[in-house]
């Protein structure tokens, strides 16, 4: 690989919005109207979108299927001037094909700019109530049984946060895999992000699988899974009461592994499900 970079096209990953199209970024805009080409995972939303904000650009498709028949016509634009790659919704290269695409316009020298904007995993991340400070993202589940079980199974024994896309049709089948293999920790279930019946599930797996019992599942799906602690009844919500023995006892362990007393006072809380003003109140007889 050559260590010098072109100074011809550039390839832009431009975040488009999961939703509500105010979401879009005036950078985002900016770069849609300069770039020679767009590539697109659904051209027909690509067409909807730019028409909604007055944009002409010619459209070439690139999704999972297309992506190696259209790599090198991309690549061969980029050798004339700058290219945008769009996913149907949010950041694209995540949990798309355009991580090839990437990786190919690095290896002929290109630069690669991303434009951040909306995305629904850390959307539903920072608004789910569960730690923020460190997480895995694990895509889509997988589709087939066998499979999803696996890979929750792999992951049993994470103690940082967990994050997932699923689809409506698939989202009550994850959630009795989650339960019967993670176990009823707690969970998030963001659905609809930024659009008009946008909604967050919160409390425990086997709460949720009663939510969905009751009401049909609509939309697009992004799970925040509660990480499994080493604290005891951390991750998982069956046990002993939460007295104030034990929340003391839990914001001493958090505070020790190096939480600040707000961190640490704002997941017992969660946990627990006590006000967390109140945590943070009798954890202050820990230095008493």
């Amino acid at each position: 690989m050559s260590p010098v970079t072109k100074i011809m096209g550039i390839l832009y990953l431009v975040a488009t919005p999961i939703g509500n199209l105010e979401d879009i970024t005036l950078r985002a805009l900016r770069i849609l109207k300069e770039v020679s080409l767009v590539a697109a995972e659904d051209t027909r939303s690509a067409r909807n979108l730019l028409t909604h904000f007055g944009i002409s650009k010619p459209i070439t498709s690139y999704f999972e299927h297309s992506k190696l028949t259209k790599t090198n016509q991309i690549l061969d634009a980029l050798e004339e001037g700058d290219v945008a790659v769009i996913s149907e919704a949010g950041m694209p290269g995540l949990s798309d094909p355009g991580y090839e695409l990437v990786c190919a316009a690095l290896d002929h020298d290109f630069r690669v700019v991303p434009i951040p904007g909306a995305n629904a995993l850390t959307s539903a991340l920072v608004a789910s109530g569960l730690p923020t400070d460190q997480f895995v993202y694990v895509g889509f589940l997988p589709r087939q049984k066998s499979a999803r079980r696996k890979l929750l199974q792999s992951i049993v024994d994470e103690p940082r946060t967990i994050v997932a896309y699923e689809a409506p049709h698939r989202i009550v089948e994850s959630l009795d895999d989650i339960a019967e293999t993670l176990g009823d920790r707690a969970i998030c279930v963001a659905r609809e992000l930024t659009k008009v019946y946008e909604e967050f599930i919160r409390g425990s797996v086997n709460e949720a699988r009663k939510h969905f019992a009751e009401h049909a599942p609509r939309g697009e799906f992004t799970l925040v899974i509660a990480g499994k602690s080493d604290l005891p009844g951390f991750g998982n919500l069956e046990g002993l009461a939460w007295d104030d023995a034990r929340v003391i006892q839990a914001m001493q362990d958090l505070i020790a592994q190096g939480s600040t007393r707000s961190q640490a006072a704002k997941r017992v809380a969660h946990e627990s499900g006590r006000d967390r003003r109140e945590v943070y109140q009798l954890s202050m007889t820990i230095e008493k």
